[in-house]
């Protein structure tokens, strides 16, 4: 991290000091990952843990008057000490693997670093900004929503760059009710680019009334009509990926398009490898030809039809089984959501449907399939269906857990 001195972070709460410290070279909130000089920030009860943060080499730990503000001002004091191009990805699905892409194009051409995981929340964006290094070239957060304003806030001191939108569609609907709400809270992130800034965002009519701004660039990008083929601006550019599902090759396209902002050489891009973050699009080849595609890191409606279709593409001649847990946050039409994913699955030819929480019961038109409560159910009942050479979906809602499906099978 660019070093910060002790005097910055003294208005922020209570400050436990080294006597040798006089600035921090990083920031952590889990004491365990302490580096000799990095400033612990006790989070929630992590009060309790100063000492353990001491212990380890901290520098110093500060035991905030507000976690989240404080959090905040460190990261946009790191912000405006570097010279990094920010990047910062949201939309309703897609960003992390996004996020994937876009490092495994930015880091052979330029020091760059991206956020953990899905590191995209009030304490995410703040620990990927403080990781800034002075070399550093490029920097890719990714920013989640729950509510409007959320976005805005994270971007009032990232201050990015070039803000990427991946899509709009049905997600948090609890707390924003339509998804028209759902656009109005991407679009936070165009509103926050300084002039000259940069927007990539695709062609979708809910965010047309948010790229008025004439002094910004706004470069939009459309589908993928060959794969391997993408469009960027007018340059055609073919490029072999590691992963095939057409959803991925989308979010390829948006990460391309963004690449080219930065002033990248996305020509050098002909063999595109990426590793994604865990439990996306996780491809396992089990024990008597089971092929298990484990995406069950989380889901909505848009994300469910694209695995559906993915898990189509990729079965081939294999039978198709799905184990999908109920999609969260989605307000009164919960019902309706799930109801349009019994289409889907017949629409994707799946042979076998086990159905986890209690909204799921919607995939399951006239009682076909089977529909279990829990995680750990569900897994039981796919070792008993599961046929030599099958096709496995593991997909839902992090709330409903389904990792442990995946673990039973592949143990």
């Amino acid at each position: 991290m660019i070093p910060l001195e002790l005097s910055l972070l003294e208005p922020l709460g209570r400050l436990h000091a080294r006597p040798w410290a006089d600035a921090v070279t990083g920031v952590e909130i889990d004491s365990r990952r302490i580096d000799e000089g990095d400033l612990f920030v006790a989070v929630g009860a992590g009060s309790d843990f100063v000492a353990h943060a001491l212990a380890r080499g901290a520098a110093a730990a500060l035991v905030p008057d507000d976690a989240v503000v404080a959090l905040a001002t460190i990261a946009g004091a790191v912000r405006d000490r570097s010279s990094a191009h920010i990047v910062a990805i949201t939309g309703s699905t897609g960003k992390t693997t996004t996020k994937d892409i876009l490092a495994a194009i930015c880091e052979p051409q330029a020091p760059t670093i991206a956020s953990e995981g899905n590191y995209n929340n009030e304490y995410g964006v703040p620990l990927t900004l403080c990781r800034l290094e002075p070399e550093t070239e490029i920097c890719i957060t990714e920013m989640g929503m729950r509510g409007l304003g959320q976005i805005a806030w994270l971007a009032s001191f990232a201050k990015p760059d070039v803000a990427v939108i991946t899509n709009v569609g049905p997600v948090h609907l609890e707390l924003v009710e339509t998804v028209e709400n759902v656009a109005r809270a991407k679009a936070e992130l165009i509103e926050a680019l300084r002039p000259g800034g940069v927007a990539v965002v695709p062609e979708d009519p809910l965010l047309e009334p948010y790229l008025s701004r004439t002094d910004i660039d706004i470069r939009r990008f459309g589908p993928v009509r060959e794969p391997g083929v993408f469009e960027i601006g007018p340059k055609r550019v073919s490029i072999t990926t590691s992963f095939t599902a057409r959803h991925q090759l989308q979010n390829t396209l948006a990460a391309l398009t963004a690449a080219d902002a930065l002033g990248l050489d996305v020509e050098a891009c002909a063999d595109l490898r990426v590793e994604f973050s865990p439990l996306r699009e996780e491809e396992l080849s089990l024990p008597d030809d089971v092929l298990l595609i484990n995406d069950c890191y989380n889901a909505n409606p848009l994300s469910m039809r694209a695995a559906l279709a993915n898990l189509a593409e990729r079965a081939g001649p294999r039978r198709r089984v799905a184990v999908l847990g109920e999609m969260a946050e989605l307000g009164p039409s919960a019902p309706e959501y799930h109801r349009e994913v019994a289409d889907a699955l017949r629409a994707a030819g799946v042979s076998e449907v086990v159905a986890v929480g209690p909204l799921a019961r919607e995939y399951l038109p006239n009682g076909s399939g089977r529909w279990v409560a829990t995680a750990a159910e569900a897994a039981e009942a796919l070792r008993e269906l599961l046929r030599p050479g099958d096709a496995v979906l593991v997909k839902g809602s992090r709330a409903v857990g389904l990792e442990v499906v995946a673990q039973n099978l592949s143990s």
